[in-house]
């Protein structure tokens, strides 16, 4: 089910949440001992699990003998007291999940490389890659290396499923550790939820316009570049470079759209999830880049792979090398193919030259410079992110270095009719088909200048993660107005309903 389909808009999430709030009433007005926080905690635990059983039944059976391994191991963790033993059955979680992992999203991509090697043809085996996997594997990595250092408590079956299940952060983030969500369900019930609801709701309405307006708008430029080039044509300079922008602004509002969506979500619940896309193309440096986008992946990459390689503690060259492998095993988390180990091998070479000019670098780079030449290289790393494979981005590779030849898109041929038919048919071949006018001249600008000027939606809402106790965002009637403008046209794309990028992976 996803965020901007009918049903969960029109069905799911209005059910679930009344329900959910009406628990507490139900519960004030009835006799006995009945806690509503725990009702609501298993309500949600169920309507999650209803939430990722509609995408494909089948793998709730999986999700819950992931969750049940997971709670079993970590009961072990909570009673042994031989650090030993308490350090085999760490061990035996993190095998179990990251094989789990590794079947499911690996195990094609081992035996097509081995059969390329030993050049010996195997029968893959047809696998459906469960929708989120990677998410909830990390966040259950996450939990058992807590729990076995002490810094989570154990609880209840359903208080754990929740922690992993929880429907608007499921599927691609944020990840998100037990102590940062749980303790917020023992909130007492607030009957003053308005605030929530319409700053929730707020945040989600910008999602839903970022993904359904402007990302979902954007496809129409970058993919038929990408389609034509894994078709095996060859871009020529002018187009190759549309469409690996229209794609770097794609991706940008479609996570940011999710990540806002989850974060709505989340908060018309009353839960405040932590920041996961802060601004990224502003940044005026590789590492600031990373410090904005996908924050809780970045954060986990470096407290659970990058630290205990060594991190920094080794010198400097081996710190280079660890950010160089964290980087490229970042990639391949992405996606079990060769371009995604490519994408992050250039972000881990981009990162260490970073760190490497900052230790013996005696220009001083204006932030102008820095942000330009951050820009360049996250668009050029986006190509092998994009591409089908790594033909496709070394056809898009060559195309952005003018070595298929430059020529101007079929879009401008009406402007040089005066030039001569020739002389027009040969500016305006591009061997791609015609780029959409409307896509490339108009939505394209407005989106660079929105990523690149405009705050963001948790900056203009003041929703930032410094001010998770104090908010001082308030309604108002021209944010109603504005919000209404934004959902109005956000539902007139119902009908085209697509996935998010991130789901993928």
């Amino acid at each position: 089910m996803l965020f901007n389909s009918p049903e969960f808009l029109f069905l799911f999430l209005p059910i679930v949440l009344i329900v959910y709030r009406m628990i507490p009433v139900v519960c004030e007005k009835a006799a006995g001992d009945i806690k509503s926080q725990d009702l609501q905690i298993i309500f949600l635990f169920v309507s999650s699990l209803f939430f990722y059983g509609h995408w494909r039944w089948q793998y709730v059976f999986l999700i819950l003998l992931s969750i049940g391994t997971n709670y079993t191991l970590s009961a072990l963790l909570a009673g042994q007291g031989n650090q030993k033993s308490r350090k085999m059955t760490l061990w035996v979680g993190i095998v179990f999940n990251l094989g789990l992992l590794g079947f499911f999203k690996y195990a094609n991509f081992f035996i097509s490389n081995v059969g390329n090697l030993t050049n010996t043809n195997y029968n893959l085996v047809s696998i459906v890659l469960p929708i989120g996997i990677s998410f909830f594997t990390f966040q259950q990595i996450a939990y058992l290396v807590d729990r076995y250092r002490g810094q989570v408590k154990f609880g209840a079956f359903w208080r754990y499923g929740l922690f992993v299940t929880f429907f608007p952060q499921l599927i691609a983030g944020p990840i998100v550790h037990h102590s940062q969500m749980m303790p917020q369900f023992d909130k007492p019930f607030s009957r003053d939820v308005w605030n929530n609801l319409a700053l929730g709701g707020t945040v989600f309405i910008i999602g839903l316009f970022k993904k359904m307006v402007i990302a979902d708008s954007l496809s129409q430029l970058s993919t038929p570049v990408f389609q034509a080039a894994y078709e095996g044509m060859d871009p020529t300079f002018l187009t190759a470079w549309l469409g690996a922008l229209g794609y770097t602004m794609q991706i940008y509002f479609d996570f940011s759209g999710y990540s806002d969506m989850a974060i709505g979500l989340a908060m018309l619940f009353g839960i405040r999830l932590p920041m996961n896309f802060h601004s990224p193309y502003k940044a005026t440096s590789i590492i600031g880049f990373w410090q904005r986008w996908h924050i809780t992946l970045s954060r986990f990459l470096r407290d659970y792979l990058y630290i205990p390689l060594g991190g920094n503690r080794r010198g400097h060259r081996r710190r280079l090398i660890n950010i160089l492998l964290t980087m490229t095993l970042g990639g391949l988390w992405h996606g079990a193919a060769w371009n995604f180990v490519l994408w992050g091998l250039l972000h881990g070479l981009f990162i260490v030259v970073n760190h490497v000019w900052r230790r013996i670098g005696r220009i001083q780079v204006t932030p102008f410079a820095g942000w330009s030449l951050t820009f360049l290289v996250v668009v050029i790393a986006w190509v092998p992110f994009r591409a089908e494979n790594l033909e496709t981005t070394a056809r898009m590779f060559k195309g952005m270095a003018g070595l298929n030849g430059f020529s101007l898109p079929h879009f401008v041929q009406p402007f040089l009719h005066s030039l001569g038919g020739e002389l027009a048919q040969t500016l305006t071949y591009n061997g791609l088909g015609p780029v959409n006018l409307w896509i490339a001249s108009i939505v394209l600008p407005i989106a660079m200048a929105v990523a690149f000027v405009f705050p963001n939606s948790l900056e203009w809402t003041r929703m930032q993660e410094s001010q998770l106790n104090k908010l001082s965002w308030q309604p108002s009637a021209t944010t109603a107005a504005l919000v209404s403008l934004l959902l109005s046209a956000s539902l007139l794309k119902l009908n085209d309903v697509s996935e998010f990028l991130y789901f993928q992976f």
